[in-house]
């Protein structure tokens, strides 16, 4: 790993509160992820599976957690098991976790050989009434492709019906929702590197650069930071391409008089960032660039208020999109009288801001929600008011993280520079 080692401790408790919310006599089963193919012989850097991360801290793949927190013998009550390496294996791909690695990283006493996987479970599942199994839970995300998690449970399903299967997807979504102390800093820190990476950025962009020249300058810094990398395919958007909302292919070049957008974060210790800045490209905003940013950074921070304890996503996005709507009028870009006959499915508004502006933020960029639920202190979620106007070639969007507190939002992105004079100061410092 290349983060600094997180307490074994943090992994205990987040075991321990999930055994509290299972039935009784129940043994929950979690799987890491799959190594995926790329091309030929070669597979995707890994990444662990999030809810796997979160109860062990083990990022080695073919790994299995069982948990049956009332079973008579304690021994059994806690169960990792790992791949047994050879010589041979450790030729070919290097280290691989021994048991007394995995006790330190995890805090788990009783750590196996996946070989024993089949008659350990057994064990487990006869003496129980409900297995748990997980399986990710996304209301917008499906996939073709079937995880090790979706496989082990049609497994385990056909060799005993007659069990009572439940869900773990909706206890571990309870427990990631609410960050705790650990977390916050973790994504503090990913959010720190971002930082370090928009200001090398910044002295960096200017007329004829490449979109994928500042994509690996940013990535330079995220990974002398200890970053894992990205935490999702980055956005760097110059002109036209700012208007494309999930805009990956970053190879234009970067023209005098042009915006260049950024939606980027570095993923430490497989927490997330998700940070969006604009600037100029020659390093001074042109008057309408000026008005457009304004307008998106005034509700930026009238959003942010929002952000309290007992506010819904609901209520939240409603209050965005009246400033938004208000915004756009008061520069001409809407016209008062249509908006008041406008269709209420239909808002004129949305030609020019088209998307959320936030979602929860962890292990996920997207991270786990109940989608209902109200702010609670502790949640995180990201900010990001925009405004998209392709016949000007104009894309502008603003994103911070926020945790939801108490005392009111803490902007865990402060320190990444926003203001406008403030970008064109550090930009002619180059």
């Amino acid at each position: 790993m290349r983060y600094i080692p997180i307490k074994s401790g943090f992994f205990s408790e987040n075991r321990r509160r999930l055994s509290k919310l299972l039935e009784p006599r129940s043994v929950a089963v979690f799987n890491a992820n799959d190594e995926y193919l790329r091309n030929g012989d070669q597979l995707f850097i890994y990444r662990q599976q999030s809810d796997f991360f979160y109860l062990t801290g083990i990022e080695q793949e073919k790994s299995v957690l069982m948990l049956a927190p009332d079973y008579p013998d304690p021994k059994l009550r806690e169960i990792l098991l790992v791949i047994e390496t050879s010589e041979q294996m450790a030729i070919r791909e290097g280290h691989k976790v021994t048991r007394e690695e995995a006790h330190a990283i995890s805090g788990i006493k009783n750590v196996q050989w996946l070989d024993n996987l089949e008659m350990t479970l057994r064990d487990l599942i006869l003496w129980s009434d409900h297995i748990y199994l997980n399986t990710y839970e996304y209301p917008k995300f499906s996939s073709e492709v079937e995880s090790r998690d979706l496989r082990f449970a049609h497994s385990i399903m056909r060799q005993y019906p007659a069990h009572k299967y439940l869900r773990a997807a909706p206890l571990m979504t309870k427990l990631r929702m609410i960050k705790t102390d650990t977390e916050i800093e973790l994504i503090r820190k990913a959010n720190e590197i971002t930082g370090k990476a928009f200001r090398r950025m910044l002295r960096f962009v200017k007329p004829g650069v490449y979109e994928f020249e500042i994509q690996a300058e940013m990535e330079h810094e995220f990974l002398i930071n200890r970053a894992n990398g990205s935490a999702f395919p980055p956005i760097i958007a110059t002109g036209k391409n700012a208007c494309v909302l999930h805009y990956h292919q970053n190879n234009s070049q970067c023209a005098d008089g042009n915006l260049v957008l950024f939606d980027f974060g570095a993923e430490y210790a497989n927490y997330a960032a998700d940070v969006s800045r604009t600037i100029p490209v020659n390093g001074k905003f042109t008057p309408r660039q000026k008005q457009l940013y304004e307008l998106v950074h005034r509700v930026q921070k009238l959003a942010v208020q929002q952000m309290i304890p007992g506010n819904t996503m609901e209520n939240y996005n409603s209050f965005v999109n009246q400033e938004m709507e208000k915004e756009m009028i008061k520069i001409g870009l809407l016209n008062e009288q249509e908006v008041k006959n406008q269709d209420p499915e239909n808002p004129l508004f949305k030609k020019y801001f088209m998307h959320g502006t936030a979602h929860h933020l962890g292990l996920d960029v997207h991270d786990v929600i109940h989608r209902f639920e109200p702010f609670q202190s502790g949640m995180v979620f990201t900010c990001e008011p925009g405004i998209y106007i392709p016949q000007e070639g104009i894309g502008i969007r603003l994103e911070n993280d926020i945790m939801i507190s108490e005392n009111g939002p803490v902007d865990l992105s402060a320190d990444i520079p926003v203001e406008l004079n403030e970008i064109e100061q550090l930009m002619s410092q180059q």
